[in-house]
């Protein structure tokens, strides 16, 4: 079992400090014995414990909350983005098989596919939760990727508003030696107790600005096994050629053949080569689609398709509906 740990040091506002150190209404009860996670606060489901964004983002698309102290989380998924933010102290959570410590001015982002149970905080430690709705990002995605295709920041997003890679991912950023972060952070933050009629504009706009930041930090990343490896280079491979990646290319990339690829890939993914690089070119489509003014046509021809009557054909079994009528539905 792997373990990481990060640190840092920031300067605090004081202020804020005291103000997040105060008890929620959650905490109290908690302190009075109530050791079970209130599960009804975070999901109608009884089964699987999915976090769900209906309980906790009220009709809005980012909702910012201090995580409840005091108290382990059980194992649970989200059906929504989150991001962990350590404001003061430590905070742990495992992930699979990894353990990972997060230190003062620590941030974690993970995707909706994410299974993580989380250690309980001591006083001292305040962890501030931005839960993200998907859809957030189609108002930012379209001026962030330009120049910037290959950012992980990027595929990313990407993965998680057009589940592309249906598999758990997250991102580390270690950034508190970085002000205008941590700054931004802080703004954010004090919108807990904004509620003029302009805070939601102000959390989105301040939350834009933030990812935009954090693209131009790299992740930390953990070890991979050689497995992990194979899987994370045959995804950038699809990712950067997807109009013309073919299996022969990738196996010779690989120095292997191209019936142990297809092996290994199936047994990695449960997906063959095919499937992936489908999935990569009809998400790609959907961007298109959605966000320029190219014709249908010239829209099949950039992501690999000559023949527009095949793409509209795969098209439609995926998603439902004519790559037209999916450009309307979404546009109007």
């Amino acid at each position: 079992m792997k373990q990481v740990s990060y640190r840092g040091e920031m300067n605090l506002d004081k202020e804020l400090l005291e103000q997040l150190m105060q008890l929620t209404d959650e905490e109290k009860e908690i302190l009075k014995g109530n050791q079970q996670v209130n599960r009804e606060i975070y999901t109608n489901l009884t089964s699987d414990f999915i976090v769900q964004s209906e309980k906790l983002l009220n009709d809005d698309l980012i909702m910012i909350r201090k995580h409840p102290r005091f108290i382990h989380f059980p194992k649970h998924s989200h059906d929504f983005i989150e991001m962990n933010y350590v404001y003061h102290g430590k905070f742990e959570q495992q992930i699979g098989d990894q353990t990972i410590q997060l230190q003062q001015g620590d941030i974690l982002l993970l995707n909706q596919y994410v299974e993580h149970e989380l250690k309980a905080c001591d006083e001292e430690d305040i962890v501030i939760n931005v839960i993200i709705h998907p859809d957030f990002f189609n108002s930012i995605l379209p001026n962030i990727v330009s120049g910037s295709i290959q950012s992980q920041m990027v595929h990313f997003l990407f993965n998680s508003m057009f589940h592309y890679r249906q598999q758990a991912e997250f991102l580390f950023y270690p950034v508190s030696d970085h002000s205008n972060i941590s700054d931004r952070m802080d703004q954010l933050i004090h919108a807990l107790n904004d509620h003029s009629i302009f805070s939601r504009s102000k959390i989105r706009f301040l939350m834009g600005l933030l990812l935009i930041e954090l693209m131009e930090q790299k992740p930390q990343s953990k070890e991979l096994s050689e497995e992990q490896k194979f899987l994370q280079f045959t995804f950038e491979y699809i990712d950067k050629e997807y109009q013309h990646a073919s299996l022969e290319e990738l196996s010779k990339l690989v120095n292997q053949t191209t019936y142990w690829v297809s092996k290994k890939i199936k047994a990695l993914t449960n997906k063959n080569f095919k499937d992936l690089l489908q999935e990569k070119r009809l998400t790609m489509a959907r961007y298109y689609l959605l966000y320029s003014d190219l014709p249908i046509q010239t829209i099949a021809e950039e992501v690999g398709y000559e023949n527009i009557s095949y793409f509209y054909r795969l098209f439609k079994n995926k998603y439902g509906m004519t790559p037209k009528s999916y450009q309307d539905s979404m546009k109007s």
